[in-house]
């Protein structure tokens, strides 16, 4: 199946699936994309965040292929003029597979979706890539019995898995941790979990409620979506809870003046955020493709010159182990600012994002670009990787 641009597959719906999964899940995809187009249906997986094509499936076997992904996710099979989803669970070598399925109806077929839920592992907090020096500031802020942690980056950038990371580092045997999460990834031993839905009018705001008078001492919130959940979740912070939730926002400055723009109080903002950070993902090179080479060009972090052209580096060739890729896991690059007085002061303030920039530079926070440079640097990533995220 592995061999993009060779002829269309044909064969036996049912084990053509089970193969595509298999395959799926032993490259580490995170979704199964199957594309009807005119001659064949083309077949894609997402590993390490960017779409791999891989064998496509011969016209003729096509509308099987959809049948079979239905039936296992009990869809209604004539449907075809309507979006629908299901869950699917296959066995592979005793192990069982969690899949989410979703349809589309487009103007060549239906398209299927299939993302791949085994494949949300648990990172531990010495995994997610942080420097030494941001380890041991979020180490101290979690230690803490309240305050407010915040995770930002754009979609797809594994806030939560950050988060998750974040909760090991408490012992949920002697505090009492409650989520609230959309949906619920990966099941925490010892934790309460819930999960929204607005359906049943269970909304993050309504939900937060309700956790406060369950007795907590951590709190975690999937995401801050409105000035409501913000400021129920700013109030718990100041009123000796230790609360953990993300943002889509860019970087840490964007951060904070978003949750003052939600309509938060200034001066509830600055007393209950203890640390922001800014995350991305960057794909680490393939150990087994990986060689040599020289920085072609100067590399710039704002006005101020990091790395100059000729600088050695390395660069994957992309191989059989990485399907060509050069690539082969993600790690994180990270913005992390525990807030001290002088940002404080910002904040009460609502200072302009400039200002905070200039107490950023004075007390010498790598920015996300230079986090990468970093990484660049040890040999785990490439420029073209930081360049594209930062």
């Amino acid at each position: 199946m592995p061999n993009p641009g060779h002829e269309p597959v044909t064969g036996d719906a049912v084990a053509l699936v089970n193969e595509l999964v298999r395959l799926a899940v032993a490259q580490r995809a995170s979704d199964i994309h199957l594309e009807p187009k005119h001659d064949k249906l083309q077949v894609r997986l997402r590993i390490d965040g960017t779409l791999v094509d891989v064998q496509p499936v011969a016209l003729a076997v096509a509308p099987n292929v959809i049948s079979r992904v239905k039936v296992l996710a009990k869809m209604d099979i004539a449907e075809r003029r309507l979006p629908q989803d299901g869950q699917i669970a296959l066995e592979f070598e005793g192990k069982r597979v969690h899949l989410r399925a979703s349809t589309f109806p487009a103007s060549q077929g239906e398209k299927v979706v299939l993302r791949i839920l085994s494949s949300q592992q648990l990172i531990t907090f010495d995994q997610l890539g942080l420097e030494d020096a941001a380890k041991k500031t979020l180490r101290e802020v979690l230690g803490r019995p309240q305050g407010f942690v915040v995770t930002s980056g754009p979609t797809g950038a594994g806030k939560t898995s950050t988060l998750y990371a974040l909760m090991q580092l408490i012992d949920p045997r002697a505090v009492n941790v409650v989520t609230l999460e959309d949906p619920v990834e990966v099941e925490l031993y010892g934790v309460t979990q819930g999960q929204v839905n607005v359906r049943t009018g269970f909304t993050f705001a309504s939900g937060l409620r309700a956790i406060l008078r369950q007795d907590p001492d951590v709190i975690l919130v999937g995401e801050m979506r409105d000035s409501e959940t913000a400021g129920i979740a700013m109030q718990a912070a100041l009123t000796g809870h230790l609360v953990l939730s993300t943002l889509h926002t860019s970087d840490t400055v964007e951060t904070i003046v978003r949750l003052v723009d939600l309509g938060v109080e200034p001066w509830i903002v600055a007393n209950a955020l203890s640390a922001v950070l800014a995350q991305r993902l960057v794909r680490v090179i393939c150990p087994h493709c990986k060689g040599p080479a020289k920085l072609e060009r100067d590399l710039w972090d704002g006005d101020e010159l990091i790395l100059a052209s000729g600088a050695n580096v390395v660069r994957p060739k992309g191989c059989e182990k990485c399907m060509r890729t050069g690539y082969r896991g993600r790690t994180g690059i990270f913005e992390v600012v525990e807030l001290d007085d002088d940002v404080r002061e910002l904040v009460k303030a609502k200072a302009p994002a400039r200002e905070y920039r200039d107490v950023y530079a004075k007390r010498k926070i790598p920015t996300l670009r230079r986090a990468g440079i970093r990484k660049i640097q040890e040999g785990v990533t490439t420029v073209d990787e930081v360049l594209r995220v930062t």
